[in-house]
């Protein structure tokens, strides 16, 4: 019932996680691969890629499809959190989802040797290790998305719904908060 798109990213490592909760998770690698998913999790890796394969794999529309009619929850970490916003800065013709009403800047924090970890307090959830890894930032936010995290006054964890995305990497830590969270968030 949770699946974890596997075009590109570090997939497995929120295959892990999941693990960890009890949860053997369906690697989505094609349009078939996403019936019978109540949830479904877009990893952190290269957003024009997984943008461009997902296209190419006919996912892209499906996935948009089942989000509109509620079939569907998301939670896109770095990346995955990247194509799933309304809004790419500077990259206006970068393929993206587009359910998730935000304008996410790529790699706000800084490039590949620029990351960090950083301590976090998520509403609901308390205190949380952050990795941000060429990490994105939420620059604007449209109505119905709230807040759970900021770090430096700019928002890094967002909720739409049954839409979860983070700009960092909660799959690299051992703390199965978010995941769970997400799950319940997915009904399941």
């Amino acid at each position: 019932m949770v699946g974890v798109l596997a075009l590109q990213g570090d997939f497995r490592e929120h295959k892990e996680a999941l693990r960890r909760l009890g949860i053997e998770a369906k690697e989505v690698r094609k349009r078939e691969h996403l019936e019978g998913l109540k949830a479904l999790i877009v990893p952190g890796g290269e957003s024009t890629t997984i943008g461009k394969l997902a296209r190419e794999y006919s996912i892209e529309e499906e996935v948009r499809r089942r989000v509109g009619e509620g079939s569907l929850a998301l939670f896109g970490t770095c990346a995955g959190a990247i194509w799933l916003a309304k809004e790419i800065v500077g990259y206006p013709e970068q393929p993206r989802l587009g359910v998730l009403e935000a304008w996410v800047e790529r790699n706000a924090f800084g490039r590949q040797v620029e990351s960090f970890e950083e301590d976090l307090e998520v509403r609901g959830l308390g205190p949380f290790h952050g990795v941000f890894i060429r990490a994105p930032a939420f620059r604007k936010l449209g109505e119905g998305v709230e807040v759970l995290a900021e770090l430096n006054g700019l928002p890094v964890l967002v909720r739409q719904g049954k839409i979860l995305a983070s700009a960092f990497h909660p799959e690299l830590t051992q703390d199965p908060r978010l995941h769970r969270y997400f799950l319940e968030l997915a009904g399941l």
